[in-house]
């Protein structure tokens, strides 16, 4: 084995061979470029739809991630393979159940030239868990008990439970580190709206405080703050913000001074387009370089085109049928049973989705942890969907809605299940809604069936179970079902405490039993995402398994 000391040597003796050679090649004569040169360029994406908020804090869509993924760095990152790398903080080790320890990358500043230190990432995490911003990522963070600084480049974070999926947690799109000083601005810009007295030195010790003086001014600054983070986002990442037009585009420019490694493009622009057939258009005809959320039945277009590629990648996503729980009929059982076991997910699967994915046993996916090998789901049966309803007070059917978004696979979907619903005598009413304001108006609860998808961006069942089906989350922060299972919120807490991966396991493997049992949601598929781009004009356009688009290796050819 060779010694840490020896490795050394070899690498310095390496870098001296390199540098030498390097430096033979430019004096015996280089190209009309000068060596190592990369040609650059602007990128154009055309999107589905546009941003929720550039707020971090403000929504957990995947259409805001895809842009401010790009603005801000996390302490840690995901690479396509959804392995963790080092971001912000340059290395870290769990000291013991709660501590965990950061070193953080020095030399490093912000869009608008402020140097990133540790104070950064205290205030972004204290943003995040204040009450008075009611952030719908909160469970991501809630964890999060204290954020020890031990010096400007170098954290303690400390956890009021053990909790094992921290790391990967601190690497989801919404974990990106604000400066203090934008944080700072939001605030003092939300207490001036609000006509609040209280100076902002007054509202941080109030804050740490508690108490009813702190709830007076936050329901009185509560409306008010997001309106600077979401209109001058100010990160580390690669690239920076320009501008914003709602509903139509965002455009980013290169960061300059980028510490995370060097960036071979110039402009991004991130267009809305939400006709497929426009955006495969757009592809073709050079409007946009690289076109996101491409549907099956697109793909063998973009593969057969001159000038365009696919970038294909098994997902982390699942579809689901949704049933608001605190409506009737789906507030029984055998409803839900009934309906679940009408829909012949394979018939979606080869149909809809033209064989791009597989079909869904739960609400994992096979390649997220936790998932369980051994979970039957509830296959295709008609006559026993008949049976259940039969055993209800609906046994002759009847009338409902299904929400959806402005997605063709979706509203395909939908159209599928509400043919296949008609075998039951249930006769459902499609409503489409602009996906921009869908979650809105579903964290309103005023649907009765809708269609959705999660991501488990973690790739950990914590984040996969927990937000959809605890009973605190209720609404925005993704349980739309409206679910409320002591037994399941007692396990979902166990499972985010426990250390010990087999019985973190053995935990979760109950959950899904659970769920698939009392089908709070009809579970249907995992897709695949595909994205296209020009090859003639790019290459290394990757895509990872949460859909997000890696610009970090891009070529202009």
């Amino acid at each position: 084995m060779i010694s840490k000391k020896m490795l050394s040597i070899f690498m310095l003796a390496m870098l001296f061979v390199i540098a030498g050679c390097s430096s033979d090649q430019s004096e015996e004569g280089d190209s009309d470029e000068s060596a190592g040169s990369e040609k650059t360029g602007d990128i154009t994406i055309g999107m589905l739809s546009d941003v929720v908020s550039l707020d971090l804090h403000g929504s957990n869509d995947s259409h805001s991630s895809q842009v401010r993924s790009n603005i801000y760095e996390r302490l840690l990152n995901q690479d396509v393979n959804m392995e963790l790398q080092p971001g912000l903080a340059t290395e870290f080790e769990q000291v013991d159940e709660t501590t965990w320890n950061f070193k953080l990358r020095e030399g490093t500043t912000f869009h608008n030239g402020e140097e990133f230190t540790a104070e950064d990432v205290v205030a972004t995490f204290d943003r995040v868990r204040d009450e008075a911003l009611g952030a719908p990522v909160l469970f991501l963070y809630e964890m999060i008990e204290e954020i020890e600084v031990v010096s400007d480049y170098e954290i303690n974070i400390h956890t009021s439970i053990p909790f094992a999926p921290l790391a990967s947690h601190l690497a989801h799109s919404t974990a990106g580190i604000m400066s203090k000083e934008l944080i700072d601005k939001d605030y003092e810009a939300a207490l001036e709206a609000s006509g609040s007295d209280v100076s902002l030195e007054e509202y941080y010790e109030l804050r740490a405080a508690g108490g009813t003086e702190y709830d007076a001014v936050l329901e009185e600054i509560s409306e008010h703050l997001g309106t600077v983070i979401g209109n001058e986002p100010n990160g580390t990442n690669h690239l920076k913000f320009v501008s914003r037009s709602p509903g139509e585009s965002v455009t980013l420019e290169k960061f300059e001074d980028f510490q995370g490694g060097d960036r071979y493009f110039e402009n991004v622009t991130f267009r809305v387009i939400p006709e497929t057939s426009a955006r495969i258009a757009e592809l073709e005809t050079g409007g946009v370089q690289i076109a996101a959320d491409i549907d099956s039945s697109s793909v063998e277009r973009i593969e057969n085109g001159a000038d365009t590629a696919m970038s294909v990648k098994d997902s982390v996503r699942m579809a689901y049928l949704g049933f608001n729980m605190n409506k009737e009929p789906f507030d029984d059982i055998k409803v839900r049973q009934a309906i679940s076991y009408a829909i012949n997910r394979e018939e979606i699967v080869e149909g809809v989705y033209d064989g791009m994915g597989i079909t869904a046993k739960g609400p994992l996916a096979p390649d997220v942890w936790g998932y369980s090998e051994d979970l039957e789901g509830q296959g295709y049966d008609l006559n026993k969907a008949k049976e259940l309803l039969a055993e209800t007070e609906l046994a002759d059917g009847f009338d409902t809605t299904l929400w959806v978004y402005d997605d063709q696979q979706v509203i395909d979907t939908a159209v599928y299940i509400q043919n296949k619903l008609a075998e039951l005598n249930i006769n459902v009413e499609i409503e489409q809604f602009d996906l921009g304001a869908y979650y809105d108006t579903l964290a309103n609860g005023n649907h009765e069936m809708f269609m959705l998808g999660w991501t488990t961006v973690t790739g950990d069942a914590d984040y996969g179970l927990y937000a959809l089906f605890h009973s605190k989350n209720h609404g925005a922060a993704g349980n739309r079902v409206f679910y409320d299972n002591p037994e399941v919120d007692e396990l979902l807490d166990a499972g985010r405490a426990e250390t010990d991966e087999e019985v973190r396991q053995e935990i979760y493997t109950e959950v899904e039993e659970i769920l698939v049992e009392e089908a709070p949601s009809a579970f249907l598929n995992h897709s695949q995402y595909a994205v296209g781009y020009n090859d003639a004009t790019l290459s290394e356009v990757e895509i990872d398994p949460t859909g997000r688009i890696h610009l970090d290796n891009v070529r202009f050819k």
